[in-house]
Parts: structure tokens; C-alpha cells; sequence
């Protein structure tokens, strides 16, 4: 009975959907952002704002044939330019899309229905990857043993993700040190505040990821960089972030992964752990990641 009428809470909230910006934050995604901003403009927000990272290719072009307000972003961090998109908008919803991701028509509205669902102030979608191939498909079997579960989390991405305007009051994305990885670092200093709460929804975002082992080395070494530039901007989080590298992600999770059949995600999780944890260790014992 609480369910239902917690479902007709959230569908009534629905019906009367505040105005949604959708801020894009690319660099060198020529070959994915036609697709994800086809998508966005189906879906049909009040007002979309693309910040390319000064892009050698022609990102910035095909941006400007979806929307008039494209900002070239010179500062060369994904975090800034995060928040140059954010301080761009006008609207009470923010929605954080990227190059890689295909929303549906309906997927903004969902995100509002998990939003008001769940008492969110930011809310991430469920995660799917398009399969193309094994790595891919190993991450969607990992995706579903650790990530895609409903309701409150410590812990989320910032895209695909829906942001009501007053988070971005008392918390703002911080290029100091973490310049590399926007995500860890924002949503550390947001659980620090009690009265705002976020988590994952039921709302299905899918991804385009290029599918390459090299693909996703490359990947997992920028997570390692971002990871060393947590640690030395949140050093009593040191800890926590070795033991979530070369515990977690090698040892626990894929032994969760094996009980529920997720065969595929094991080498994906030792992978990640193993290239994150090297890359992280590396950037702290150079000091590379003290720059600044």
C-alpha cells in the first residue's frame, strides 16, 4: 500500500516536471556526440549547453548544429568544465549527459519519477552498455553485480545523472587537484552535508563504449589518475581507496560475481582494479599528482 501510493506521489510529481537544462561536456567526441545529442534533443529539455574541452576535431561543429549556446572551454579539465556547464544554465533540473550516452524520449521525465520516488537532490541512471564485444559485455554482467541497484547511495557517477538546481548551491565541482575525475571527489564533499541525499533510479541510460582491450586500459589508467588526485586532496580517504582497488574490485567482487553467474565480469573487475590501483600508486610515489 506505502509503494503504491509512493508510485502515485512520484507519477503526480511527474506530471508537473520543472524546466530541464542539459549541460554535455565533451572533447575529441566527433565520433559519438551526433548520436547523444539527437537523442537529447528528442527528449525535448527547455535549453541543452555543450562545453567542449577545446577539441581538436569537429565536436564543437556538430555541437553548434543542436544548439546555439556551445562554450569552448581553454581550462583542459573535465571537472571545470563540468562546472562552467552548470553555472551556464538557467533551469531548476540539470541533467549531466555525455558523448557516449542514448537516452530515450522519456528518459527525463523517468529520472524525474526516481527523483521524486526516492527524495533525491541528484539522481544517477540505471546503467546499460550496447554490446559490442566482450569487454563491453563484461561490463554490463559487472554493472549489474555492483552498480544497478535502486535507492540511497554514498557513492555515484555524475552522468548520466539529474541535479536539482540547490545542490550546485552548496556544493560545486572543484578543480583544485582533481582535475581528472569530477565524479569521487564531488560527491565525497555532498555526503558531508546532511540535508541533501542522492542515489541510483530505475531509469535505464544506455552507453556507447569503444570495446577494445586497450580501450578500456586506457579508461581504467585515467579512473587510477583521478584516484591519486582524490587521495591527496582527501587524504584521510587514502585508505578506503586502497582497500576499494586491491580488495574490492580484485578479490570481493568477482567472487560476488561468480555466485550470481556474472562469469564475465571477473575479469573486468580484476582488470580495473589492478590498472587503477598501478596508475593511482604511480601518480602518488612520482608526486604527479600533487600538480596543481
Amino acid at each position: 500500500m506505502a509503494k503504491a501510493a509512493k508510485k502515485s506521489e512520484a507519477e503526480a510529481s511527474q506530471a508537473k516536471m520543472p524546466p530541464v537544462s542539459v549541460v554535455l561536456c565533451a572533447k575529441n567526441e566527433a565520433k559519438r556526440i551526433r548520436k547523444s545529442l539527437e537523442a537529447i534533443q528528442a527528449a525535448g529539455p527547455d535549453e541543452i549547453i555543450v562545453v567542449d574541452g577545446n577539441s581538436s576535431d569537429e565536436t564543437a561543429a556538430i555541437a553548434r548544429e543542436f544548439t546555439d549556446k556551445v562554450v569552448v572551454s581553454m581550462v583542459g579539465s573535465l571537472t571545470a568544465d563540468r562546472q562552467v556547464g552548470i553555472d551556464a544554465t538557467q533551469n531548476e533540473l540539470i541533467a549531466m549527459i555525455d558523448a557516449d550516452h542514448r537516452i530515450l524520449p522519456d528518459t527525463l521525465r523517468g529520472l524525474y519519477a526516481d527523483m521524486c520516488e526516492f527524495d533525491f537532490d541528484v539522481v544517477q541512471a540505471d546503467l546499460g552498455i550496447e554490446d559490442t564485444g566482450f569487454w563491453t559485455a563484461a561490463e554490463n554482467q559487472a554493472y549489474d553485480v555492483f552498480l544497478n541497484k535502486p535507492g540511497l547511495k554514498t557513492m555515484i557517477g555524475t552522468a548520466p545523472a539529474l541535479y536539482r538546481r540547490r545542490v550546485f548551491e552548496v556544493n560545486k565541482f572543484d578543480a583544485h587537484i582533481t582535475k581528472h575525475k569530477d565524479d569521487v571527489d564531488f560527491f565525497y564533499r555532498l555526503s558531508q552535508k546532511p540535508d541533501y541525499r542522492f542515489g541510483s533510479g530505475r531509469t535505464r541510460v544506455m552507453q556507447e563504449h569503444f570495446s577494445s582491450f586497450s580501450d578500456y586500459v586506457q579508461k581504467f589508467a585515467w579512473y587510477g589518475i583521478g584516484d591519486a588526485e582524490f587521495c591527496v586532496k582527501h587524504k584521510n580517504r587514502a585508505p578506503s581507496m586502497f582497500f576499494h582497488l586491491f580488495v574490492r574490485y580484485p578479490l570481493i567482487r568477482p567472487v560476488q560475481a561468480a555466485l550470481k553467474g556474472k562469469f564475465k565480469a571477473i575479469p573486468y573487475m580484476v582488470l580495473m582494479g589492478s590498472v587503477r590501483g598501478g596508475t593511482m600508486v604511480r601518480r602518488l610515489v612520482t608526486g604527479a599528482a600533487r600538480a596543481d
